[in-house]
Order: structure tokens, then C-alpha cells, then sequence
């Protein structure tokens, strides 16, 4: 006997990117698109009548969400919980709030003991007798430095040497649970975490130096039938192919132009436990489009017109998340009317405009004599320029190299 299963994660519902309001529901726009993409989800679980819903972390982008948003994933979930869907909600990151003895986002569906809605906020084995069907999920919410290690056993050691007993301590926990299961039984291991291997979307800078990330041996016991995981917001297989299947199902809808070449939606599976066997297929949602324009500008004399002719069709355009990104000397900026550019997208969602300014054109490396003649600060200088930095980022940074330039000659 086969069990079906959807799996989505990474929700963020709360994503307020633009200031337009929805006169009808009095939301932001934006967020009216991932509460329309997680009604997508909800309703298919529902039609395709799956035995299992399993969520694999992050219901918001805020960690203290407010009230409203709250209501509005809360209703999505009651509907789950009215179909008698088992569904399982595992913490991510996004949901822990800062601070010991906190509540997460989720706690309200334990502490009001919703029927068939299962919150995974620690490591657990969940099995028949909880879920109500002939399945078993291991949940591993995301974990903390400071969960699982006091400040006395980290201390003097480094930050690869820390993450390494704490991967070993998670894959310890993880075995163990895989050998208390059933075998007879299909099992489903869900974690919101990164695992080695995995390609990072936007989000890479946000997660670099704040991550422990699993090795792939944890999400590869073949004793697993499905691994559902979240974190991560592009979809992908860790697995190759082979069994279990390791997949990311990817956010819900775009979070910002990092994601724009990313197609968003969810997982639905069939677990034929027997066989160890699992078929699986990406289903693509219905989102927001998103256009990101990279224009060149060669000559000054027709700089707006140049712009201008790059544009899409208004038609093309309408309510669809625009950027316009620009590259120009900065002795230009006279020439640009962006009052012109915004007319053109007055159809469209929502419209940015990106500015990368450059020094005049001997800002570039010029021949090796005038780069010889440079002082540090002022080949800095010019490596900003060259690189298209915005100016308030470039004075920053030039002011930072001048602090440990001086330091420097202090030490001497």
C-alpha cells in the first residue's frame, strides 16, 4: 500500500517588499501572494485527498509576527486539520523567537491541541499512534550553537571544531531515532537545516558563518523512504536519484531578485514502503512574475534614448516586480530622468531602480606606470569605482581601509 505525501516549506508569509495595499483584504500585496500561493498548496493537499502534509519550517520571515498574519496561516491550517490531513509543522529558524523560555510561532496548534496538527519542535520519532496512519516522520527543527552546547564545552575551540561535535551530536540523534522506527513502516525524516552539498539561493550571505550544515550521510540512510527539507529556498535533489530521495521543495513564491530565475512551488510523493520505492514530482506554483533589466548605456549624447529603446512593452510589464538596473559615469547623473522611466512601468506591481555609478573614465586601471604612482587608499578607491559600488558603500569601506591604513603606520 502506497502513501502519498505534499511537502512545502519555507512559507514566509509575512514578506512586506511593497507598500501597495490590497483594498479588499486591507494585506499588502505582496503578502496576499504567498498567502495565494499556500492556498494553492492547502487546496491540493485537500483535492488530491495525500495522507500526509508535511511542512518543513519557516512559516514567517519575522520571528515575533503580528496578529493578522498569524490568523491568516492559521486559517490555512485549520483547513488542513477540518480534512483530517494529518500535518506535520516543523520549527525553522524564522519561527524561534529570541530568548530562552520563549514561545515559538507555533505553539499556539500544541497548546490548543488542533486535531491532526502535529508541531515538530524538537527531535522526535512521531508514529502511528500519533499521526493515525501507518507512517512515521523524524522531525529536526532547527538547532541552535546554544541548544546543544553550553558555553563551558565550547569554550577554546573553534568555530569548524564546534560545528563538528554538533553535526556528529545531530547525526547521533537522528541514527538513533532511525533505529527505534518501525521497519515495516514508511519513514520520513523532515529537517529545516543545510546540508553539505546544497546550492543556496539569495539567501547565501544571510546564512554564511551563522549555519551548521549536515552532512549528507543523515539525509542518505537507506532506511529513510523520503527526506523532506527546508531552509534552503531553491528547489533541488541531494540525491542523485538514488533512494531516498532528498529534497528541497524550495520557498513559496520570490522573496527578492536573488530568486528571480527560481521556479517556486511544492513536492507531492508516493511512498511504496514495500519496494523501496519513491516517485516524486515538483509542482510548479502560480506566482508573481518578477523582470530584472540590466541596460547599457554606452554614449551620453543618447544615454535616455538608449535606456528608453531597452524597456519592454508596457503591455509585458503589467503587475510584475520590476528592477532597472543602470551603469553609468557618474558625471552622467544630469542626463538620467527617471520620472521617464518610472511612466513606464506604471503598470506594473512595482518598480526599482538600480544606479551603478562609476567614476569618470580614468577612474579605471589606466596603464601600469599611473598604477605604480597610486597610493593604497587610492587604488581602493579605484577598485570601487570599476566595480560599479554604489557611492554611500564605497565611502564606507573607504573609510574602514583608512582607519586600519593609519593603524598600520601607528604599529610602525
Amino acid at each position: 500500500m502506497s502513501l502519498r505525501i505534499l511537502h512545502f516549506a519555507d512559507a514566509h508569509i509575512d514578506m512586506v517588499t511593497s507598500g501597495r495595499i490590497d483594498p479588499e483584504s486591507g494585506l499588502p500585496v505582496r503578502v496576499t501572494d504567498f498567502l495565494h500561493a499556500l492556498d494553492q498548496i492547502v487546496d491540493r493537499a485537500i483535492a488530491e485527498k495525500v495522507d500526509l502534509v508535511v511542512f518543513a519550517g519557516d512559516v514567517y520571515k519575522d520571528r515575533n509576527p503580528q496578529p493578522t498574519y498569524q490568523r491568516e496561516w492559521g486559517k490555512r491550517i485549520m483547513k488542513l486539520s477540518a480534512a483530517g490531513i494529518p500535518t506535520v509543522l516543523l520549527v525553522g529558524n524564522h519561527d524561534v523567537a529570541r530568548g530562552s523560555g520563549r514561545a515559538h510561532t507555533l505553539q499556539e496548534f500544541t497548546t490548543l491541541d488542533v486535531p491532526h496538527i502535529f508541531v515538530g519542535d524538537k527531535f522526535a520519532l512521531l508514529g502511528p499512534d500519533e499521526l493515525g496512519i501507518k507512517a512515521q516522520v523524524i522531525t529536526v527543527p532547527w538547532v541552535s550553537r546554544s541548544a546543544l552546547m553550553t558555553l563551558q564545552e565550547s569554550a577554546g575551540k573553534s568555530v569548524m571544531e564546534i560545528y563538528s561535535e554538533l553535526e556528529e551530536i545531530i547525526s547521533n540523534a537522528v541514527s538513533r531515532l532511525i533505529e527505534q522506527a518501525d521497519p515495516d513502516l514508511p519513514l520520513i525524516l523532515t529537517a529545516h537545516a543545510s546540508v553539505y552539498g546544497a546550492k543556496f539561493g539569495s539567501e547565501k550571505m544571510v546564512m554564511l558563518g551563522h549555519d551548521l550544515v549536515l552532512s549528507q550521510s543523515i539525509v542518505r540512510d537507506q532506511k529513510l523512504d523520503y527526506v523532506a527539507l527546508g531552509h534552503i529556498h531553491k528547489h533541488q535533489e541531494l540525491n542523485g536519484g538514488s533512494h531516498p530521495p532528498a529534497v528541497y521543495s524550495g520557498s513559496i513564491e520570490r522573496i527578492d531578485f536573488g530568486e528571480v530565475n527560481e521556479e517556486k512551488g511544492y513536492v507531492l510523493a508516493t511512498i511504496d514502503h514495500k519496494k523501496r520505492k519513491t516517485d516524486w514530482s515538483f509542482m510548479p506554483l502560480k506566482t508573481r512574475r518578477f523582470i530584472d533589466l540590466k541596460l547599457d548605456t554606452p554614449d551620453s549624447e543618447t544615454f535616455m534614448a538608449d535606456i528608453m529603446g531597452q524597456l519592454p512593452d508596457p503591455k509585458r510589464l503589467s503587475q510584475a516586480v520590476c528592477r532597472v538596473q543602470l551603469n553609468y559615469p557618474r558625471d552622467w547623473e544630469p542626463l538620467l530622468d527617471e520620472a521617464q522611466i518610472v511612466q513606464h512601468f506604471e503598470k506594473a506591481h512595482s518598480i526599482q531602480i538600480i544606479k551603478h555609478t562609476e567614476k569618470a573614465k580614468r577612474s579605471r586601471l589606466g596603464d601600469t606606470l599611473e598604477v605604480e604612482e597610486m597610493s593604497p587608499l587610492e587604488l581602493l578607491d579605484t577598485y570601487w569605482s570599476t566595480m560599479g559600488m554604489e557611492a554611500d558603500e564605497a565611502e564606507i569601506l573607504q573609510s574602514m581601509a583608512q582607519e586600519i591604513f593609519a593603524g598600520i603606520e601607528d604599529v610602525g
